[in-house]
């Protein structure tokens, strides 16, 4: 039975498109059970409807083969969430709908079989609900429900109304809905969008916990790095097929970038020297009808011919970063400093809260502070007025009050949130340190990597250097030869002959070696980029290592207090 549902779905050259674009041409690929699979790509290239026709493949028109486990049941939550109708229900009642609505049937069938004469049929549709309620887990759904509650951080909104809670826990309730129901293949349609960071963080737990298999599309680091164990990369109409994460997909990706940049020099080398042979044997047909020559050159122009037929196209491995540039808007109206001052401020605890903050406020300026919750508005306020931040200045000949919503809290919730906060900025610290374990461990890939392909472009280079040396002595011997005879009034047109050979294969070589040189060269610098990339990152960890480990005595005083 293992072995009958071990691939779930399997998709075999799936050609698709509409009238103004293909989407897919011919791509195959595989879901096995219990896989967690995020499909990447870039937007328009298909990724939602290529999960709509694995939901109902009927519904479309299409080349190739989709082959469904007859016994899959497949989940899908789409990318646009719409608020439920009767949204007067809590959010326990909305969860257990599905639950409640098949208890209802295998009652109501219970009550269908006491009074009928003929049990068979009854019977078979009270087994096929049993089936479905024991697939669902259906009698343990009240812990079940409290569990993914717990799990997404919404214990506290378990009896609140569905009109109260926000558009992003509204869509974390749909995700979690459809998981409940324990489909074997559950599909969902970029379900981060419109989620803030508490929610994210919820949502990657959820989908860690899901047993079933998955097909995510997403395009968020964040959950890329931690959720996924297979990648399906759709661009450009082809898709690529990675077992394995993220980040091992990203540096194979640039293994094999690397290693067709090495093909693609050794080919653009051949098809150099075959011109140059090319060229030499035309000009000395031009100048002596030979029928062998001529044969040499039209036997040289095809070789040269296949070559630059089946040459590959040379991959783009270099790090481009996008550089964002918003307008800077200056106050109207008159104040010649500002009373506020925020520079480069940044704040994290679980995720990155705020980063490169920058702005001003001037005098008799009304700036209204928004965002969703859980974005560090109440952080950035609490820090303006402490004003012991060095991103953070206030002008020292104004005054300034607060009127904080926690006013009437007591001091021991006070004291429970700075708990809080110092357990998450504890665990802060621990993904940040194994955020760096990985990035050296990617660091260590990459330069393996690399070695792999830089060695043995400088032995290429280093063995054809002995060589041009070698038809360098060889030239230089011959010249002196011919030059020798010349002064005599020898003439030699087999040594002339022999002589210019030699030169245009010395030539050829020549600029074989500077190509090469160059391409070596060009290596060198990518490395360093992507060593300065790594670097990069490794000053951020280490920075924000720095913030927590100066943050948390200060969170240590203030719950002393």
């Amino acid at each position: 039975m293992e072995k009958e549902r071990e691939n779930l779905i399997r998709v075999e050259n799936l050609s698709f498109g509409f009238r103004a674009k293909d989407l897919y041409k011919d791509v195959s690929f595989k879901l096995e059970a219990g896989q967690h699979c995020a499909l990447i790509g870039s937007n328009g290239t298909g990724k939602s409807t290529l999960v709509e026709i694995l939901t109902d493949p009927e519904e479309y028109l299409y080349d190739g083969k989709i082959i469904v486990d007859e016994n899959c049941r497949i989940g899908y939550a789409s990318q646009f969430s719409v608020r439920d109708k009767l949204s007067d229900r809590t959010v326990f009642e909305y969860l257990s709908e599905r639950f409640t609505e098949l208890q209802e049937q295998i009652a109501a069938v219970c009550e269908e079989m006491a009074q009928a004469e003929d049990l068979e049929a009854s019977y078979a549709k009270y087994q096929q609900l049993l089936d479905r309620n024991e697939a669902m887990d259906g009698d343990n759904y009240e812990s079940n429900i409290s569990k993914q509650l717990a799990a997404a951080g919404m214990s506290g909104l378990a009896d609140t109304k569905l009109h109260e809670i926000s558009g992003g826990e509204y869509k974390l309730l749909q995700i979690m809905r459809e998981m409940l129901l324990a489909s074997d293949l559950l599909l969902l349609d970029e379900p981060d969008a419109f989620l803030d960071f508490g929610n994210l963080a919820g949502l990657c737990q959820l989908i860690n916990g899901y047993k079933g298999t998955m097909l995510v599309i997403t395009h968020n680091r964040y959950l890329l790095n931690h959720c996924f164990n297979k990648i399906l990369h759709l661009e450009n109409g082809d898709l690529q097929e990675f077992d394995g994460t993220y980040t091992e997909y990203r540096c194979s990706i640039l293994r094999e970038k690397l290693a067709l940049k090495l093909q693609n020099i050794e080919e653009q080398d051949e098809i150099a020297r075959t011109q140059e042979m090319v060229d030499i044997l035309r000009k000395r047909a031009s100048e002596k009808v030979n029928p062998v020559i001529g044969r040499s050159v039209n036997a040289k122009q095809s070789q040269l011919d296949r070559l630059v037929a089946r040459q590959i196209k040379a991959p783009f491995i270099e790090i481009r970063e996008p550089e964002i540039v918003l307008p800077e808007v200056r106050p109207e109206g008159e104040g010649s400093e500002p009373v506020l001052s925020v520079t480069d401020y940044q704040v994290s605890f679980d995720e990155d809260l705020l980063e490169h903050v920058d702005f001003q406020l001037m005098p008799g300026e009304k700036a209204a502070l928004i965002g969703a919750n859980g974005t560090g508005k109440t952080t950035l306020v609490r820090d303006i007025l402490r004003n012991d931040d060095p991103a953070i200045h206030i002008d020292e000949n104004i005054s300034y009050a607060c009127l904080s919503q926690l006013q009437e809290e007591s001091l021991e919730d006070q004291r429970q949130e700075l708990l809080a906060q110092q357990t998450q900025m504890q665990q802060k610290k621990d993904e940040l340190l194994k955020a760096k374990e990985e990035l050296q461990q990617q660091a260590e890939d990459y330069q393996s990597a690399y070695q792999q392909i830089y060695q043995p472009l400088k032995k290429s280079y280093e063995e054809l250097n002995t060589q041009y040396e070698l038809l360098l002595q060889n030239y230089e011997a011959l010249k002196e030869e011919y030059d020798r005879k010349q002064e005599a009034g020898e003439e030699d047109p087999e040594l002339k002959a022999q002589l210019e050979q030699l030169e245009a294969e010395k030539t050829a070589m020549e600029e074989k070696l500077t190509e090469l040189k160059a391409n070596l060269d060009k290596m060198e610098l990518e490395a360093k980029a992507a060593e300065a990339e790594i670097q990069k990152n490794q000053t951020k960890i280490e920075a924000g290592l720095t913030q927590i480990n100066e943050g948390i005595p200060a969170v240590e005083a203030g719950i002393a207090q």
